[in-house]
């Protein structure tokens, strides 16, 4: 078995996981395998990766499924992992060339410390300059929320979970929707665990116009569910002010775009909730257009 699961879950991304592809050829350490869930995609990835398959040069398993979204195909990675790491590494993303052996290594500090859920390291747009900041210096272990608020960690992560840890949190996707954020697992894995962190460049990303960054308008549109349940426990997970009338404000446009009446006497506190109504009419209507995309 191999100790480190690559994970890609993809979508029509056939033009871009070439170079994904090359990154994990070029590993220094084999000690992985490529595990990817297909979401539908009506493009030629399936025979590119078959193609792949042939070449014999990375241990490939391919699954595909019907469109569902990413959560729901990153809970069907987590379901058929068989290795103990789990790494989520997207299509329009690609590894430095030391990612895998590095992350084995720091695996042997935290194999059998069940505190830790995982390892957080950093994306960088190259191996030398991370996307914005680096993991403040003296931190070493820290939960995910506080590495951002309290911290004030301000660049994008590489995360690596020990996969018995992911199979307790799967993500809840509301019936009719295909997305909820990616961190409404990370913060509730902050309830019980810590993550170990490792201030080095692991994934090189270039975000995409067709990724789901350029798009999260849109997708809070089209998911106002799952928006609207992971801003409430972010307004309630914040402990800063601003944080607070920020998130508060996002979870008031969820309850607007979801149609979810009474969400002001669910805010976490109601005067600030009041104080967020009109910032957030101002939001509704203007960043996130006024109404469900499917409205």
């Amino acid at each position: 078995m191999k100790t480190v699961c690559v994970f890609t879950p993809t979508y029509n991304r056939a033009y871009i996981l070439p170079a994904l592809y090359e990154s994990l050829v070029s590993q220094t350490s084999q000690d992985f395998m490529w595990l990817i869930v297909d979401d539908g995609s009506t493009d030629d990835t399936s025979s590119l990766v078959a193609s792949w398959k042939r070449e014999g040069k990375v241990d490939i398993t391919y699954v595909r499924k019907e469109n569902g979204g990413k959560p729901r195909a990153i809970n069907t990675g987590v379901e058929l992992c068989e290795c103990p790491l789990f790494f989520c590494v997207d299509s329009d993303d690609h590894l430095v060339p030391g990612a895998v052996a590095r992350i084995v290594d720091d695996y042997e500090a935290i194999r059998d410390d069940n505190r830790i859920a995982g390892i957080v390291a950093l994306r960088g747009t190259d191996e030398h300059t991370p996307m914005v900041t680096w993991i403040p210096d003296g931190l070493t272990e820290v939960k995910y929320w506080d590495l951002f608020e309290k911290y004030h960690f301000a660049g994008d992560t590489s995360l690596i979970h020990k996969t018995e840890v992911l199979r307790k949190y799967p993500y809840d996707v509301a019936p009719g929707e295909k997305f909820i954020a990616e961190t409404s697992v990370y913060y509730l894995l902050d309830d019980h665990y810590l993550m170990r962190t490792d201030n080095t460049i692991l994934t090189i990303c270039h975000y995409l116009p067709d990724g789901l960054t350029h798009n999260f308008a849109k997708n809070a549109r089209e998911n106002p569910i799952g928006y609207r349940k992971h801003k409430l426990y972010c307004a309630q997970r914040s402990q800063t002010l601003v944080g607070k009338f920020k998130e508060t404000t996002l979870y008031l446009v969820g309850c607007r775009m979801s149609g979810e009446r009474g969400g002001l006497s669910k805010a976490p506190n109601k005067v600030i909730g009041v104080l967020c109504e009109l910032p957030a009419s101002i939001a509704y209507h203007t960043i996130f257009g006024g109404k469900k995309a499917n409205g």
